[in-house]
């Protein structure tokens, strides 16, 4: 059963503030970012004026930049964000670009107890987006895994489709849930780019390197610790950038190759073949073809296993 709250149940702030004091916990902020400028600034500077500032319950806010080209780097770093190139964090270790590599490098930088990830692309963000993540750990020391949820609009030019968003999720992923993982069906949002883990237990568990990273996270997740441990927050509504199909398409490319490879790793399905890394989509001019191929990355805790013998 996967517990749920609402983000206003843990208002007053200075309530959730003195439980995070008393309890002696450290919380790190996430955001992966690849050309973001136009809207990574105002959510540093809300968390930085209502969550560090107001009320302590931030107590750093990192940006995982992946070689922007739009200036999001300077812009993070002058709202207030402690600023990282991907590629410049545990250099030894080479990754692949993608959101997943991004948040996978994090764990070499972040010092909090729990971790709290959002997308930088939101565009009504407002702190409950983070302490409604954070509140759940505070109420409950068993929670591994905490996701957010909320009603999306599809915004298209001028015109919005209410509860429309989510495509990918609705059209791909929750049908694929129900019929092979009925458990991880229950969650709302399986692919939402907001949520929280205590940084313990994720550091046991491997990472995808693209866009299947959330549902990647979310099988090892129920596998070791079981849906008992996660939780879900409603957020109300978010309103973000909205991709085009063709960039949906590559996504649920990447997602797809994630989630066949956990399913056969748990012995759910059995693949005969290897499973196609070239997205071929439609253009003006012809078939445009695109090569999507997510690796997974290792778990922190084996990496610095591995490196501790290494210097023994």
């Amino acid at each position: 059963m996967i517990r749920e709250y609402n983000h206003k149940d843990f208002l007053p702030l200075s309530s959730l503030a003195a439980k995070k004091q008393s309890s002696g916990t450290k919380v790190s902020l996430v955001i992966p970012t690849f050309n973001e400028a136009a809207t990574v600034g105002t959510i540093v500077g809300i968390v930085r004026k209502d969550l560090v500032e107001s009320t302590p319950l931030v107590d750093e806010i990192i940006v995982m930049d992946s070689n922007s080209s739009d200036g999001t780097a300077i812009v993070a770093r002058t709202a207030g964000a402690k600023v990282f190139n991907v590629a410049d964090v545990a250099s030894e270790h080479p990754v692949p670009p993608g959101k997943g590599s991004a948040l996978w490098k994090a764990q070499f930088v972040a010092t909090g107890d729990i971790i709290v990830c959002v997308d930088a692309d939101i565009k009504n963000f407002q702190s409950h987006f983070v302490y409604g993540l954070i509140g759940p750990f505070l109420d409950n020391q068993d929670l591994v895994f905490a996701k957010a949820f909320y009603a999306r609009p599809l915004i298209l030019e001028n015109h919005v489709f209410e509860n429309y968003g989510g495509r990918v999720t609705e059209i791909l992923v929750r049908p694929l849930l129900c019929a092979f993982m009925p458990d991880l069906a229950a969650l709302y949002q399986p692919l939402s780019g907001e949520y929280a883990f205590r940084r313990g237990p994720i550091e046991k568990i491997p990472f995808s390197s693209g866009y299947g990273v959330e549902i990647g996270m979310m099988f090892d997740i129920c596998r070791t610790y079981g849906v008992s441990r996660l939780a879900q927050v409603d957020m109300g509504t978010r309103s973000h950038r909205n991709r085009p199909v063709s960039e949906l398409s590559r996504m649920s490319l990447g997602i797809i190759q994630t989630l066949f490879k956990k399913l056969e790793a748990q012995n759910v399905i059995s693949l005969k073949g290897s499973i196609g890394t070239t997205m071929i989509s439609h253009g003006k001019n012809g078939p445009e073809y695109c090569t999507i191929s997510e690796i997974e990355l290792p778990s922190r805790e084996s990496v610095t296993c591995a490196c501790e013998r290494k210097l023994q």
